[in-house]
């Protein structure tokens, strides 16, 4: 059984879909013993996502110490009007590698391609296996409510697969042995901060990104080749200040900061204690509650 929770190094790792295990990854530093649990992974859907809606987040973890971990489920190969689906993939690799890089991040390769992130067999059990060599008592990933199916799909697929990380007779792809940690689950506030229907998604809480979000910015830079793609696909003339839009958004939308990140927690059946905030824990008087959203909680709205 695989219980291999470091990075490989700069030439460890094998290209996009390539790996011969979901335990292979690629990163600026290795983690840290199981004992200590102050790991944390994202699990997004298409390279640059992360960047998008979770990248302060990680940043601010890692500058406490936190060992962070980078997954993006696709290549990212349909990215491009100009490029094959494999030079596209290889391109958006190197960049979401460089991104990773310049976060500290340890990177791990992608599982499947763009459009074909379902919720079947085969992804979860790749991504069971990366959860188990990570061991995180955090990860990051979509809302359960975005504009396109594969956000939707991967923030499915991550739930599954972390509640799946200690069932004993679940076997990953590659084996790996179960782990017990105890994980809180966020999601992150979608792309426009509305679900399909547009309806506006409130955060349960703010993470006050004001301090990382030029890092943030040169992270999200490094996917270079999306800049005419969301240009012409998705409205957005430039993605770096659509990404500081949301941000500004989600700062006033605190009435406290500037930029922001917005997270809803998963329900903690399987997961951790009920009470487990780990986020509000590491981050202090950088986490803001929504305290609306936990009344509106309570009251069943």
């Amino acid at each position: 059984m695989s219980k291999n929770r470091g990075a490989k190094g700069a030439s460890g790792a094998k290209g996009a879909l390539g790996a011969r295990g979901a335990s292979e990854a690629r990163g600026a530093s290795g983690a840290k013993s199981a004992s200590s649990a102050r790991r944390v992974l994202a699990i997004a859907a298409h390279p640059d996502d992360i960047e998008f809606m979770m990248a302060g987040t990680l940043l601010l973890l890692r500058d406490t110490g936190w060992d962070i971990h980078y997954l993006n489920m696709s290549s990212g190969n349909l990215g491009s009007f100009t490029s094959s689906p494999t030079e596209t993939a290889r391109i958006r690799s190197a960049e979401a590698q460089a991104s990773a890089i310049l976060m500290q991040a340890v990177w791990h390769a992608p599982i499947c391609h763009d459009l074909q992130v379902f919720y079947d067999d085969p992804a979860l059990r790749r991504l069971v296996a990366v959860i188990r060599n990570v061991d995180p008592s955090i990860v990051l990933t979509h809302s359960p409510q975005d504009y396109m199916e594969d956000h939707m799909t991967t923030a499915r697929l991550a739930v599954t697969a972390t509640f799946a990380r200690g069932v004993p007779g679940y076997r990953s792809t590659p084996p790996c042995d179960p782990v017990q940690t105890p994980v809180t689950i966020y999601h992150a506030s979608p792309h426009g901060l509305r679900d399909g229907l547009r309806r506006r998604v409130v955060p349960e809480a703010f993470v006050n990104t004001t301090d990382v979000q030029e890092r943030k910015r040169k992270a999200l830079g490094c996917h270079r080749s999306q800049r005419d793609w969301l240009d012409k696909t998705q409205g957005m003339d430039s993605y770096i200040t659509t990404m500081d839009q949301f941000a500004r958004a989600l700062g006033k939308m605190s009435r406290k900061f500037r930029y922001a990140e917005g997270w809803r927690r998963h329900l903690h059946y399987g997961f951790a204690d009920e009470h487990a905030d780990p986020l509000r824990d590491a981050l202090g008087r950088r986490y803001l509650v929504n305290a609306r959203y936990r009344r509106a909680l309570d009251a069943g709205i």
